[in-house]
């Protein structure tokens, strides 16, 4: 059994870790406000631009004005863009994002590369020999647009040269503090007749009479400018939704921390009390068979 001093010791640095953990929990628990935030900000934006991209489309030869909308005949490559955190201490956060873009395409029936944004997701698909295309990581905590924008940019370039002929988004959608779900969308081509293509529910159902639209530019000119936005928009979103996804996973998972410190410290100074109690228990038996042997002389 330990010595009272290695015990002392041992239930000092239990409580050093439950304070740690305790404020990484206040932590992410303002993070995770922050990005709900930051994602309810582009929302308005998104359901415009979803409105008019879908109004165009909708005309006669719609889905055929732009290159990013329409289905390649005979697909060569897969582009995968897989999103994870820079940091671990968040559970299985980082574990289940990994574990569903093997599940869906270690065995896809194209050569698929990768994407990575966040560092966890970039060193596991690099030793399991995966091809990383790029990696963008250190993103800082609920970014601007512009810190993430180049990596819809360069989406739209490597499908517009034709080096990937579909392109998906993996990400974690934030359902609420206790549950976040890795989710799949096809970023491109843009299906606009499928709103479940959507990173975010804009929130916009409406199926009265179409709003009447005068554009100017062209139609062709306004889709040139509005879809690669959309598309970076789309991954800016993913990104906020999987920071607070991230953010909720860590804070529950050092909540859980500091629940377990706490047992610990608990079980700790239980068995503290034992071995002090023993050590006096036999000083006192010292002390009394000296006694019992100085009076026996």
């Amino acid at each position: 059994m330990a010595s009272a001093r290695e015990m002392r010791l041992r239930i000092k640095s239990v409580k050093n870790i439950s304070q740690v953990t305790r404020a990484l929990e206040a932590v992410s628990a303002a993070k995770v406000r922050k990005a709900i935030n930051a994602l309810s900000a582009t929302r308005s934006y998104a359901t415009k631009a979803w409105q008019v991209l879908t109004h165009i489309t909708n005309q006669p030869g719609g889905l055929n004005l732009h290159p990013l909308l329409t289905p390649r005949a005979n697909p060569q490559n897969a582009l995968v863009i897989v999103m994870t955190a820079d940091r671990g201490l968040a559970g299985a956060y980082n574990t289940n994002v990994v574990r569903y873009v093997v599940q869906r395409f270690d065995k896809y029936h194209l050569p698929v590369k990768y994407i990575t944004v966040g560092r966890k997701g970039r060193d596991l698909l690099l030793r399991m020999r995966k091809p990383v295309l790029a990696d963008f990581s250190n993103i800082p905590s609920t970014p601007k647009f512009g810190a993430v924008s180049s990596i819809g940019r360069m989406v739209v370039d490597e499908f517009t040269r034709g080096e990937a002929d579909e392109v998906y988004l993996i990400y974690t959608d934030f359902i609420n503090m206790a549950r976040q779900v890795t989710n799949m969308k096809r970023l491109l081509p843009l299906d606009m007749g499928n709103r479940e293509g959507l990173v975010s529910d804009f929130g916009d159902h409406h199926t009265g009479p179409a709003a009447a639209y005068e554009f100017e530019p062209d139609q062709k000119d306004i889709l040139d400018e509005m879809i690669p936005r959309f598309t970076a928009l789309q991954v800016y979103q993913a990104v906020l939704e999987s920071q607070a996804s991230e953010h909720a996973a860590r804070m529950v998972a050092m909540r859980n921390a500091t629940d377990n410190a706490k047992e610990l410290v608990g079980a700790l100074q239980l068995a503290y009390n034992k071995v002090r109690q023993q050590a006096i228990t036999n000083d006192i038996l010292d002390i009394v068979g000296g006694a019992e042997a100085l009076a026996a002389k």
